[in-house]
């Protein structure tokens, strides 16, 4: 067992959950995978399921099966409880539809292991905008909403949206005590807006997004809308919570 795990949640990902696990194999870092699946039609689950039963990888996966398909912030939760039980030390988020490059998952581990940081942000935006194939309404989008966080909410950083990020135990159990209510990617903001507000540090480092090649987005219009308002709401709210460290 690594003392570092990769949460992956899937939904319909039949057609990349294998390419990622292969590129995770090649890691010169040993890392433990969790994949947390929403019932994919596809059979993207039980793929997974065949793989662990038939030790297919070199890797130690763990299978969290859900009913039902339930936003991507509550699979996360899943996956870091489990992450928690196992008391990994460092605890990666990864999506599976080729976005990220596990190989930068290298680089992150080492800010979290041997730098002054407790949570690390693969930044699309801190090194100009390393972002390929996106089409260019999507990626004003995406440069409004990180601008526009950062303002209403104080973070300084630049991409507190992005969802290849990495959390050391300590400061991940911190944040789990507190109300994550976003289902959408505005998680990914309330994750690290809790996390800084109780005096965590963060540290971005560039990585390079590429849009996805196989399968479909799962980006809605409802994503956009959940973080323009719900951002606000959260700090409204933060002024009169105590956050639980």
């Amino acid at each position: 067992m690594s003392k570092s795990v990769i949460i992956i949640p899937t939904y319909n990902e039949i057609g990349n959950i294998d390419i990622t696990l292969k590129k995770i194999i090649e890691l010169e870092e040993k890392f433990d995978v969790i994949v947390v699946d929403d019932n994919s039609p596809d059979g993207t689950g039980d793929f997974v399921k065949e793989a662990i039963k038939k030790k297919k990888y070199k890797l130690n996966i763990s299978l969290i099966e859900r009913k039902n398909k339930d936003g991507l912030g509550t699979a996360y939760i899943a996956g870091f409880k489990k992450s928690i039980e196992m008391r990994y030390d460092f605890i990666f988020q990864l999506d599976c539809d080729g976005s990220h490059n596990p190989e930068q998952l290298i680089e992150l581990h080492k800010e979290l292991k041997f730098s002054n940081c407790d949570i690390v942000v693969g930044s699309r935006y801190i090194k100009g905008i390393t972002v390929i194939n996106w089409p260019l309404p999507r990626l004003l989008l995406s440069i409004f909403a990180n601008y526009y966080v950062k303002i209403v909410t104080g973070l300084k950083i630049n991409d507190s949206t992005g969802g290849f990020n990495g959390y050391n135990s300590k400061a991940l159990k911190s944040i789990m005590k507190n109300h994550i209510y976003f289902k959408g990617y505005a998680f990914q903001i309330q994750l690290k807006f809790i996390g800084s507000t109780l005096g965590y540090r963060l540290k971005e480092i560039p990585i390079i997004f590429k849009d996805r090649e196989i399968g479909e987005s799962k980006m809605s219009l409802q994503i956009p809308g959940e973080a323009f308002f719900g951002i606000i709401y959260m700090k409204f709210i933060s002024f009169f919570t105590k956050f639980k460290g």
